[in-house]
């Protein structure tokens, strides 16, 4: 199972402050010059296609040596001058712990890298350009540890592109949000830094670096009441697979170029991802037209046994037939060649999975020879692990990420002169691990929000208020409401942690933990000005009391921000950063969980059945904050000057005369480029102060009938405004993209008649004839 993950997570976290393991001479790689054979070898000439090198490779390799090559921790083929190779490295924001193919720390060589901010707190920034740059620096980092011999793969697993479906998910602080378009230009992004590709993408075929999407698909459940991972079926529906859950993944491919795509535990409808021909082959690398491979997460083929396959040989079959080519585990090294013997599978099949395998590596630069002398990333060397530009990128990112809630009377920005004494409460302020978020590495450094804080006052007194944040435990209200009635201002830390949500471990419900709400609210009511309150959490929580009480005067959040958190946090609360973020994800009143099990994956509301529906796109009822939502120090205005169509004429085939609907499939490629058009937004920055202005374009329909979506993100982008300043923001619609939608049978269509593009309070119609 999977819980061989977290065992190697706690192995390599332990070994970081362990007697360390020897460094290798060198990067692994093949065909080496010095070698004779060398020479004699079609796979070893770099001038040769790709395609032709992999074919002469597999041609030369027993069946034995082929079997053992479909694991995650290949072994070597010394006759042919072949080193192990491991797949699986963790790099989702930084290189991580974890993984056979993960970094081995040694205080000789590299022990640390720098820790980004947890995905779901970089989405907030809206900010493509700060996402492809993390990719390019991540994948540095990569090349510099594996240049100095302690990485044994470059193939990354990440980014993780599910959608955050439900709010009590665990993973979902490690994607991008709820919204599939926000999702799949983050993981465009992300991807083409990681891969070494440009910020506008020219699919190059050498790879830096590469990237993994995960887990295709529908999969957003850990272990929710009776329901797990490794045997949950998500019932879905065609209309939410078209339009919410496949779009991330299809980006990533199409867009983005991602060399992997990896497949779930669960079912989808029924039938396990992993062993879905029509997932894998028809629609990845077919429609799609993955150029890359196909893993498992790690031990879902093994799952699939009990779930779906019935044997171990039929399982390997069902994978390798469905177009699965790396197992993370080691079930098909067990039983290929079992399978292969009942005539379950073919060579063929094994040969398939191997060429798209060692095309990775060769892509990678792996069979060029010694990658340190001839190489394009080979003179990377391990002073850019931890680089001042990585680390001021990562505070940028932290203070990108950072959302402002709730701010009366302007209580925030605090001022240094002003604030002579500072009271910071709560499990959260003194804990620097709480900010890195999971999957993990080493952080180049290390500074809590309190020792961060203690630089602006220098009369700073801390009081944990509970011994963590499940706050039940160690709880001291009347010491923490002493010190709060005793200084001029009052900083609290609160909300969730690894312990509440993580890998394998879904919550119950959307508060605080333990005590929490009962130590902020006692605090707030002795202090001597509103207090100040900071969430660290990566799903979201019903702070519905604070956003209420007078006495609780702000409202930030930070997600699990980073190495950077801490110095983040106190820039924007002392108004050296004025902050932009916008949520990612919608904030739910508590009762939701009640209404909705996890289980439902039906993304659209259910009068009949008072469901209330998903995300912002489809729920219904009331929110504690919606998704796009964040203050600032500054006000902006918005205004739609320039709009080159605002009626669009279609000669596409309507589904019939009475629908009034254009089938997409029916209208021609060249005549949907016909139709694009732009659309130009003014935005004005009124405040005092420069600013970084997320700009959100959605689309919203007349009405809700037909399962469309309440309104839907089109495009965004992120815009720096100087005080005063005001800039004109253009975007590029596609009707035949931004302007359809999915159908009950997964067709997209355009509606004839009125459409609207909205910013802010701002809106034009685009009428379609």
């Amino acid at each position: 199972m999977r819980t061989r993950r977290a065992n190697l997570l706690l192995f390599f976290s332990l070994l970081a402050s362990s007697p360390l393991l020897a460094l290798s001479s060198g990067p692994p790689y093949s065909c080496d010059a010095s070698d004779p054979s060398t020479k004699t070898y079609a796979f070893c000439k770099a001038s040769l296609p790709i395609e032709q090198r992999v074919q002469d490779l597999v041609s030369r390799l027993n069946l034995n040596e082929k079997i053992s090559q479909l694991g995650d921790d290949s072994p070597a083929i010394p006759r042919l001058g072949v080193p192990a190779f491991k797949w699986w490295t963790e790099a989702l924001h930084g290189m991580a712990y974890g993984g056979k193919g993960s970094i081995h720390w040694s205080f000789s060589g590299i022990f640390k890298a720098t820790s980004f901010p947890q995905v779901i707190t970089t989405a907030a920034s809206f900010n493509p350009q700060l996402w492809y740059k993390i990719g390019e620096a991540i994948s540095t980092e990569a090349r510099g540890i594996y240049n100095n011999g302690q990485l044994e793969g470059l193939t990354l697993w990440g980014p993780n592109v599910n959608l955050f479906r439900d709010p009590r998910w665990g993973r979902g602080q490690e994607t991008p949000g709820e919204d599939p378009l926000h999702a799949s230009k983050y993981a465009t992004m992300y991807i083409r830094g990681l891969q070494g590709d440009s910020f506008e993408g020219g699919q190059a075929k050498a790879l830096k670096t590469s990237a993994c999407c995960k887990h295709f698909t529908a999969y957003d459940l850990e272990k929710w009441g009776s329901a797990s991972r490794y045997t949950f079926n998500a019932v879905v529906t065609a209309q939410d697979l078209e339009d919410t859950f496949q779009p991330p993944f299809k980006s990533c491919v199409q867009d983005g170029h991602a060399s992997c795509l990896m497949c779930p535990f669960n079912r989808v409808n029924g039938v396990a991802p992993c062993g879905d021909y029509n997932f894998l082959t028809k629609i990845a690398k077919e429609q799609w037209g993955l150029d890359g491979y196909i893993a498992s997460d790690c031990d879902a083929v093994g799952v699939m046994v009990g779930m779906y396959a019935g044997t171990p040989e039929n399982a390997s079959a069902v994978a390798l037939k469905a177009g699965m080519d790396v197992d993370c585990g080691t079930h098909l090294q067990k039983y290929s060649a079992s399978a292969l013997g009942k005539k379950m599978i073919t060579e063929a099949d094994i040969d398939r999975a191997l060429r798209n395998q060692f095309a990775i590596r060769m892509r990678l630069g792996l069979f060029d020879g010694n990658p340190l002398q001839q190489q394009k990333y080979g003179s990377i060397g391990k002073d850019k692990v931890c680089a001042k530009e990585h680390q001021d990128l990562a505070l940028q990112a932290a203070l990108e990420g950072i959302v402002l809630l709730k701010n009366t009377a302007n209580i925030l920005p605090l001022s240094k002169a002003k604030v002579s004494s500072l009271a910071v409460i709560g499990p959260n302020a003194n804990n620097a691990s709480i900010l890195i978020g999971n999957y993990q590495g080493p952080p180049c450094i290390s500074v809590t929000p309190l020792d961060a804080l203690r630089n602006y006052v220098s009369d700073t007194k801390y009081v944990a208020g509970c011994s963590s944040t499940a706050c039940n435990s160690g709880i001291a209200v009347n010491q923490a409401a002493q010190l709060a009635s005793s200084l001029d201002y009052v900083v609290l830390f609160m909300g969730l942690s690894l312990d509440q949500e993580r890998e394998d471990f879904d919550r119950s419900d959307l508060l605080l933990p333990g005590s929490q709400q009962d130590l902020i609210t006692n605090v707030a009511k002795v202090a001597k000005n509103p207090v100040i309150l900071v969430l660290l959490c990566g799903g979201p929580v019903d702070v519905s009391f604070a956003k209420t009480n007078p006495k609780i005067g702000a409202i930030l959040w930070a997600g699990y921000p980073g190495q950077a958190g801490g110095p983040a946090i106190a820039q924007v609360l002392f108004g050296e950063y004025n902050p932009g973020g916008k949520l990612p994800v919608t904030w739910y009143p508590k009762d939701y969980t009640t209404q909705v099990p996890m289980t439902n994956m039906n993304m659209r509301a259910d009068s009949a059945t008072k469901y209330p529906g998903r995300t912002y796109r489809f729920y219904q009822g009331e929110t504690v904050f919606p998704f796009g939502y964040g203050l600032s120090y500054s006000n902006y205005s918005h205004e739609f000057v320039s709009t080159a169509k605002t009626t669009l004429k279609l000669q596409g085939l309507k589904t019939s005369p009475a629908t009034n609907l254009y089938e997409i499939n029916q209208i021609r490629s060249k005549e949907c480029q016909n139709l694009n058009f732009k659309t130009t937004v003014k935005v004005t920055n009124h405040g005092s102060t420069q600013g970084r202005k997320p700009v959100l374009l959605f689309l919203r329909w007349p009405n809700e009938t037909n399962g469309r979506p309440r309104k839907q993100l089109i495009d965004f982008t992120s815009v720096l405004l100087k005080a005063g300043e005001t800039a004109q923001v253009g975007f590029a619609v596609s009707p035949c993209e931004h302007l359809s939608r999915a159908t009950k049978e997964g067709k997209r269509v355009i509606d004839t008649g009125s459409h609207f593009l909205m910013v802010e309070e701002k809106e034009i119609e685009i009428t379609v004839a």
